[in-house]
């Protein structure tokens, strides 16, 4: 196959995005013709050495692959603009197509969704921009964090009311709308779907992110190389055959593609849907790589399992 692959992008999961890109492209280089592009944070695309691109030489480019890998993660990417754009250019690509994008990006929108499904989501408030928080906000401590981003970015634990609308303001930096919600207390569990070529679902091992104490699973935890994942989580079968149920009816409810991750608060009573990623951190050691290995799917065959799929939608 020709292999187109898309990095970067103009967020704050840019430098994600990059190395989601970089490894899926060093990976797939020993079974496929790579075309790597990459997308600048001021939103100009690029060659892999740097040479600049007018986005029509970018689009003639993409035009000549088999199927395109959008590795972007977070706004004007992951949120259905890069499924808009090849959708648009009549290229097979991997992932979500953009109404999913899109629902999957607006945890505020998810939650809705969730809620008709019967899947718990943590009591919480919508803030737009020019707005500030009501006397009616959930019971503190409280987690304060952007509709629409990433990465962790932008999030804030907060256990005064003196301090929410500093919060706000900085979760006000990475999106127009801010949803402060009641904190959930319990360990975070991830589970994964990866929808083959016949249209079957597959569902990874569980994985628990280990916080160490930590509240919030935040940017610099993620990124930093302290988180520590357990492989598969130690949650009982029927826990495990819950998530697994939970996500099957999320997947198909938003309307996924390809791959999606979804995150949850396990607590002593009850599951809450915590965030759903579209297009998850894609490197070699990223979550859903790790999860789908533990299973015996190494992660080249991963990364075919879904250029398989993407074809076959065509």
């Amino acid at each position: 196959m020709r292999l187109g692959i898309i990095g970067g992008g103009a967020n704050s999961e840019h430098e994600v995005s990059l190395a989601s890109a970089d490894s899926i492209a060093s990976t797939a280089a020993a079974n496929h013709d790579i075309i790597h592009l990459t997308i600048g944070r001021a939103g100009h695309w690029t060659t892999d050495r740097g040479d600049a691109l007018a986005v029509d030489a970018a689009v003639r480019i993409l035009r000549t692959c088999d199927v395109v890998f959008p590795a972007l993660h977070g706004v004007n990417g992951e949120d259905g603009m890069a499924a808009a754009l090849l959708t648009a250019i009549g290229v097979p690509y991997i992932g979500s197509d953009i109404g999913a994008g899109a629902i999957g990006m607006d945890k505020w929108v998810t939650k809705l969704i969730a809620s008709e499904l019967g899947i718990a989501t943590a009591p919480g408030t919508l803030v737009r921009a020019g707005e500030r928080p009501t006397a009616t906000l959930p019971e503190l401590p409280v987690v304060v964090k952007p509709v629409a981003a990433g990465s962790s970015h932008g999030v804030s634990f907060v256990d005064s009311a003196a301090e929410v609308d500093a919060a706000v303001i900085a979760a006000f930096e990475h999106d127009d709308r801010v949803l402060i919600e009641e904190a959930v207390m319990g360990r975070e569990v991830d589970i994964a779907v990866l929808e083959r070529s016949d249209g079957s679902l597959t569902v990874s091992p569980t994985l628990e992110i280990d916080l160490g104490g930590d509240d919030v699973f935040g940017t610099e935890r993620k990124y930093g190389g302290t988180a520590r994942f357990v492989v598969p989580a130690n949650v009982s079968p029927a826990t495990r055959a819950e998530l697994e149920s939970c996500a099957r009816r999320l997947f198909r409810a938003l309307g996924c593609r390809g791959i999606a991750r979804f995150d949850f608060f396990v607590t002593d009573t009850r599951l809450v849907l915590n965030e759903v990623n579209t297009m998850p951190g894609f490197t070699a050691e990223s979550q859903v790589p790790r999860m789908f290995g533990a299973m015996g799917m190494p992660y080249a065959d991963l990364i075919d399992a879904l250029i398989e799929t993407a074809m076959a939608r065509r």
